[in-house]
């Protein structure tokens, strides 16, 4: 009896002695692994290639420290945010989503997105960042988002073609009218039909893009007033026509669909000979066209002087508004937007981060082979012209005004002077209901 009721004393007393003493089972953070604050972590970002690459940038994060576990949460793209506000409207939102950075100001108005300002008086990581990026982030001078990855629109031009038309493979145009010159002669016709199209402006971007590029000015001033019905938006719409004149309707649409199906782009087969686009779309020529030879150059001005300015967007990180651990949600962020993720998600995705030093850094990367080094540079280099283009807090969605009336334009169902005024007015109509 005394044996039997001595030996499990024994054993506790052998327990209680080797806990003490630090001697634990597998890791050494597994004992504390319950006191670790969990928090949602939110992106669309569910892929077969970024889906890893976020993941590791999570584990990471999680295995750096002890404190807090992140849990990555796909969402994907056409529901994210309306499940977010739903969330936040609950009061149960997650912890760190990414979203659109042209529309951070808004959600920060609203009382969407948490003011980080708290923050960065401790930890001011602003200088990581594009200035334009960060600007875009502001509501009243404090910041409502982290930026994370970014874009701009650049030409891409075929060299063979050039050779074939007499053009100098190392000298893409460099004005509106060049642009126009060097399509004559890439333009290769049989009959009433197009063998090879030199360039239409509005495949790959839209007339706002070269609204932007005629003069470097956004919708609004910087009072956020609307200037879109001005001298030079018309002057660039009469441009944009004149190509539509040029190709024909026809022509335009039968293009159109084959670039909309991505792999069949007429870009890939020399079909088109130059063509707007974000840097990203270097991967689909390296994915559907490898041996293409082809060049990157910034956008076109419109005359010698006014400048190569062209358009970007982005996502940045966010705290929702009724986040449970926003300092533990800070700290995921702070890693999210630092040179090594950073770097790590540029190389990987072959995207323009928000952290410069991580853009040069992936620039001169050894995992990227030359071609790619050749067009992240060009794009890193190009984001000293592009503009964002926040949406207004006493405007907003006003996109959806402006374009039906440039499509109304373009369809010939208005004239340029009609349709800039009627879309003028729509912007001051909806500015005075704001207020």
């Amino acid at each position: 009896m005394f044996r039997k009721k001595l030996m499990p004393l024994f054993f506790v007393l052998l327990l209680i002695l080797s806990g003490c003493a630090g001697f634990k089972t597998g890791d050494s953070k597994s004992a504390d692994s319950g006191d670790k604050v969990v928090i949602d972590f939110w992106s669309f970002w569910g892929s077969e290639i970024r889906r890893p690459v976020i993941d590791k940038i999570v584990a990471d994060f999680n295995e750096s420290q002890d404190k807090i576990e992140v849990k990555h949460t796909f969402v994907p793209w056409g529901d994210i945010w309306t499940k977010e506000l739903a969330a936040i409207a609950a009061k149960n939102p997650p912890d760190v989503v990414i979203n659109d950075i042209n529309a951070t100001a808004l959600r920060g108005q609203k009382n969407q997105a948490m003011n980080l300002s708290r923050f960065l008086e401790k930890d001011d990581i602003s200088d990581r960042f594009y200035e334009e990026l960060w600007n875009a982030t502001l509501y009243e001078g404090d910041s409502y988002g982290i930026p994370f990855n970014t874009d701009t629109r650049i030409l891409f031009y075929n060299k063979t073609a050039f050779k074939e038309a007499g053009l100098d493979p190392e000298k893409p145009p460099a004005t509106w009218e060049e642009l126009w010159e060097y399509a004559e002669k890439l333009d290769v016709k049989n009959g009433d039909t197009y063998d090879r199209i030199g360039f239409y402006p509005l495949w790959g971007v839209n007339s706002d893009v070269w609204m932007l590029n005629s003069d470097g000015k956004n919708f609004f001033d910087e009072d956020g007033v609307p200037i879109i019905d001005t001298e030079a938006n018309r002057e660039t719409l009469e441009w944009v026509m004149d190509w539509h004149e040029k190709y024909g309707a026809n022509t335009i649409n039968s293009y159109k669909s084959q670039i909309d199906s991505q792999q069949g782009n007429p870009f890939f087969n020399g079909k088109l000979a130059m063509y707007v686009n974000t840097p990203t779309f270097y991967t689909q020529i390296r994915d559907y066209a490898p041996d293409l030879d082809f060049g990157v150059a910034m956008l076109p001005e419109r005359e010698p002087g006014s400048g190569n300015t062209s358009w970007g967007g982005g996502f940045v990180a966010e705290i929702p508004q009724g986040s449970k651990h926003p300092e533990e949600a800070w700290e995921f962020i702070k890693h999210l937007t630092d040179v090594e993720a950073q770097e790590y998600w540029a190389v990987k995705n072959f995207d323009n981060v928000a952290n410069i030093k991580a853009a040069e850094n992936a620039a001169k990367n050894s995992e990227m082979p030359d071609k790619d080094k050749v067009v992240y540079q060009m794009a890193i280099d190009n984001m000293e012209n592009t503009l964002l283009t926040p949406v207004p807090v006493h405007a907003p969605d006003f996109m959806n005004l402006v374009n039906p009336e440039l499509d109304s334009i373009l369809l010939g169902k208005k004239s340029i002077e009609q349709g800039l005024k009627d879309a003028q007015q729509s912007l001051e109509k909806l500015i005075e209901k704001s207020k």
